[in-house]
Formats: structure tokens, C-alpha cells, sequence
């Protein structure tokens, strides 16, 4: 980490944190760390810059921590996260929240990004909406800006660095107040073309579009995802876009638009699937394994198509019956969502389709098919090192680390089979089996592919597979980002 960024403190700025605050049994305040690839991949950058991470107080103990904070400085020490690392939590009043997260973020704006509408049913723009839209989401995002701006005028030249859907509109609220703040933006999901934007309202998307080009750089995972940015911007806004230099000028800025994409800290990963933790979970894996596995783990979210990945299981178990007895397929699902209907329904499906699988091919001796809905980490480690094919199947993935940890700590020169529509693949695809995650019947011959390829081809992709991910790490990633960020001030001083 060589750049003279790190030199200035930089405000991180995301919807949910890396810590959040419990009473234990004895009534003592304890700290939980946050979840997900997202806090992994930014505590990496406060190991080396001081940082201050704003993010929205989700438990009671939260908000007791953040008045408390109020009272003595409005930031609080997260000294397990990293160099001199402060939190600050968003008060956000319960009713504002659920608007925010849970009719506009999610779903409104997930399946927009995801594709997942039935067009021809849903959604419906009522006046609900566009009072969650206006009284919830807008207002989220104004006090998440309101909070930016404190630390801001106590740290003038501070790097404000925003991430993901929940936040569009608090950029333009923030430039409005700091005309002359560093904003960097990171979109973590995929972005969908102009056309699929036209299912919001104009004032909403365009409000989305004004917040986000109030940055100086916006980020994705992907070129592709960049280029449909740009595009949006042409189309949706009538601006002229510079594709070449992947820019757009905007109330007489220069917005850079690119592509960093995320990956994993591999020798942190290597160790864990090493550890007694995940060997205790090998034990049973490998009791009841036959002589071929394949393997998915995921959340149960729309996107990640898993029961298309099932029906393709099906498929090839009926073209190729002497496979049956002899392979099993191992999937562990961590439920998401369950409080959207969408969601509850499509988990009942999965169970659903397994069910039918399994009676259809299994016997009292044998299920082709082993769910799990279960969040364990190690447990999916261990699935990990053992899969003769890892089924990565989504309709839509900003990245999808599955993909990439799953390769990186496997032992049996698995193969992969990888929907082109994943942002993975941009890195991978060229060493997985390539499919169309809506061909079922493409993704059953992979599975045989897969199967019946050679042991040098195996291991030829797994190795390449392998060094991808281990080069283009974590760190690699925020080096990129923050590289850009010093280039950007240098080449425009004046210029945001």
C-alpha cells in the first residue's frame, strides 16, 4: 500500500458495519464482528490507514453505543479492526429502515440489478412505494450524509469512500455541503443496461444516477458492468460519454467510471481450511461421500438459480444412469432474506425440486441429493476441499467469491462449471466450464464434462484457477483503487 493516500484519514461508508454491539448474559456490552465479503475486504484497508467507518446502527446496543459516542466525540475506538480505526453509527429511526432496506434496497433495487422483475407482474409503483422511496430511502441516505459531513468538517481532506445500492442518493447531498470532497463510490452488485432502469419512475432513477455522478470515481467488479453504467448515462441522462477513457463530464466534473475486481485474502483462506475447525467437518463429509461429489454453497437468493442447478443434476442423472449410486450432491444453503414473501417462496421451491430429485432417482441406500439449509463456514470449507465439480450457476453475481474460494482451497483437482454472468468469470472463465445459467440442459453436459475430463486437463485448470485468485488478492484490489484515487487528485487538483 504505497500510495500518499494513506497519508489522510479515510471515511468508509457502508450499510452495515464491521461490528455491531450485544449485551451478554451477565449484562456486559460485547462487540460481534460484521459479516460478509464486503467488511472482509475493507478491514483489509484499515490495516493500513486510519479509517473511520459510518455505518447504520442495527441492534439496541447500537444506538446506546453511538449516544454515548455523541456525548465524548461522536466516534467510538474499533480497535480489533485495524490502524487506529473509529466507528460511527447512523441513527436511522426503525420505520425510516424498513422502508429504506426492505421495499426500496431490497427488492426494488436487487432485482432491478439482478434482473429478477416477471415484468409482466411486477413490480407495481403505487404510492407505497414511492412514499418508502421518498420517506424512506432518500431520508436514510440524507442522514447517512449528515453523518459523512461531520467527519468531513472535523477531518477536511478526508477520502469519503461509499459502497453499495443502499447508499445512491447520499453522494449528491454530501458534494452539495463539500463541494470539495474526494468522493469514491463502489457498486458490489451487477448493473444492469438502460433499459432494465426504466422500471423506476424517471424522478427515482435519475435521482439515483445524480448521487452516483457526485462522485469522482464510480467502481464495479467488471468492465461489463462499467460499460452498462456509461451507457445509463448516455441513455438515461442524454450525456456524452467517453468510452475510451471510461468518463463522462457532470456539472463540469470529470467522472472516472471503472473496474476493480474483488478477491480474497488467499492465505488467510488457506489457513482456515487447514484448521481443526473445518477437519471436524471433513469427517462426516467424507463418511458419506461417493466416489464423485459436487458440491454449491450459496444463499437462497433469486439470483443465485439454484434450482435450475438441481434440474440440471436431474438431467444428467437421467442421460447418464451409470452415475447413479456413485456421486452425490452436496449443497448448503444459507437462508436469505426470509421476511420478503419472494424469498420464503422461492426457499419452499428448493425444497421442493430436491424433494422430487430424490424421489425420483434416490433409494433407501442412496440420496442424489444433500441439502443443507445451514450457515456454517466451515462446513462449506470442507465441501470445498473435496468437490469433484462446484456448481456456480447464477443468473447475475457483481463477483461471487464461491468462486473463487471454493478453487483456491480444493484438493481434488475439482472442476467448475461457471454461469458467464458472474462477474468471475471476467477473471476465470477461461479455466471453468462456461454455461448459460437459464440452459439447463448445457449445465447437465458440464456436469458430465466435468466428470469425464482427464486428470491433466483438471489439474491444468485448477492450477491456473488457483494462481488467478492467489495473484490477484484483496490487497491488489484496494492498491488498484486507491492508485486511481491519488491519480485523479493529481491530474485535477481542483477538480472534486
Amino acid at each position: 500500500m504505497g500510495s500518499t493516500e494513506l497519508d489522510r484519514r479515510v471515511i468508509l461508508v457502508s450499510n452495515r458495519g464491521p461490528a455491531t454491539f450485544a449485551r451478554d448474559d451477565a449484562g456486559e456490552r460485547v462487540i460481534r464482528p460484521g459479516g460478509g465479503g464486503l467488511v472482509t475486504a475493507l478491514s483489509g484497508l484499515t490495516d493500513h490507514t486510519p479509517a473511520i467507518w459510518i455505518s447504520a446502527a442495527i441492534s439496541d446496543e447500537d444506538v446506546a453505543m453511538q449516544r454515548e459516542a455523541d456525548a465524548d466525540g461522536c466516534c467510538f475506538p474499533l480497535a480489533d479492526l485495524g490502524r487506529d480505526t473509529l466507528g460511527r453509527f447512523v441513527l436511522i429511526p426503525p420505520d425510516v429502515y424498513e422502508s429504506h432496506y426492505n421495499v426500496v434496497a431490497n427488492p426494488m433495487l436487487w432485482f432491478i440489478q439482478h434482473y429478477l422483475w416477471d415484468l409482466s407482474n411486477v413490480p407495481d409503483i403505487r404510492r407505497e412505494e414511492m412514499e418508502a422511496w421518498e420517506d424512506g430511502y432518500v431520508v436514510a441516505n440524507s442522514l447517512f450524509a449528515e453523518a459523512v459531513g461531520a467527519e468531513i468538517a472535523r477531518r477536511p481532506g478526508s477520502i469519503v469512500m461509499l459502497h453499495d445500492y443502499h447508499l445512491y442518493t447520499a453522494p449528491e447531498t454530501i458534494r452539495a455541503a463539500h463541494p470539495d470532497v474526494f468522493l469514491h463510490f463502489f457498486v458490489h452488485i451487477p448493473w444492469t443496461q438502460p433499459d432494465y432502469w426504466r422500471v423506476l419512475p424517471p424522478s427515482v432513477r435519475e435521482a439515483i444516477m445524480r448521487g452516483l455522478l457526485a462522485n469522482d470515481i464510480v467502481a464495479f467488479h467488471t468492465h461489463r458492468y462499467a460499460r452498462n453504467f456509461l451507457l445509463c448515462c448516455e441513455d438515461l441522462l442524454d450525456l456524452r460519454v467517453d468510452y475510451d477513457n471510461r468518463l463522462v463530464r457532470w456539472q463540469g466534473r470529470e467522472v472516472w467510471v471503472r473496474s476493480y475486481p474483488i478477491s480474497v485474502n488467499a492465505p488467510n483462506l488457506e489457513a482456515f481450511a487447514a484448521s481443526p475447525e473445518v477437519a471436524r467437518e471433513e469427517g462426516p463429509i467424507l463418511r458419506r461421500r461417493r466416489a464423485h461429489m459436487v458440491v454449491r454453497v450459496d444463499r437462497t437468493d433469486l439470483s443465485k438459480n439454484a434450482i435450475r442447478g438441481f434440474k440440471a443434476f436431474d438431467v444428467f442423472l437421467d442421460q447418464h444412469p451409470e452415475f447413479r449410486e456413485e456421486i452425490t450432491f452436496f449443497a448448503m444453503l444459507q437462508p436469505s432474506r426470509q421476511d420478503v414473501p419472494e424469498y420464503v417462496e422461492y426457499t419452499e421451491k428448493i425444497r421442493e425440486t430436491v424433494s422430487l430429485i430424490n424421489t425420483k432417482h434416490g433409494n433407501t441406500d442412496w440420496m442424489p441429493i444433500d441439502l443443507r439449509f445451514v450457515s456454517n463456514l466451515a462446513l462449506a470449507f470442507a465441501a470445498y476441499k473435496h468437490y469433484d465439480v462446484l456448481i456456480v450457476n447464477s443468473i447475475y453475481d457483481g463477483m461471487n467469491l464461491v468462486a473463487k474460494e471454493g478453487p483456491l482451497v480444493n484438493e481434488r483437482q475439482g472442476v467448475m462449471i461457471l454461469s458467464e454472468n458472474t462477474g468471475a468469470h471476467e477473471e476465470l472463465g477461461s479455466f471453468a466450464l462456461s454455461v448459460n445459467p437459464f440452459d439447463v440442459r448445457a449445465t447437465a453436459e458440464a456436469i458430465h464434462q466435468a466428470l469425464t475430463m482427464s486428470g491433466d486437463e483438471r489439474a491444468g485448470r485448477a492450477h491456473e484457477i488457483k494462481r488467478i485468485v492467489r495473484e490477484n488478492h484483496v490487497g491488489k484490489w484496494l492498491d488498484a483503487q486507491l492508485e486511481d484515487i491519488a491519480a485523479k487528485r493529481a491530474s485535477a487538483p481542483g477538480d472534486g
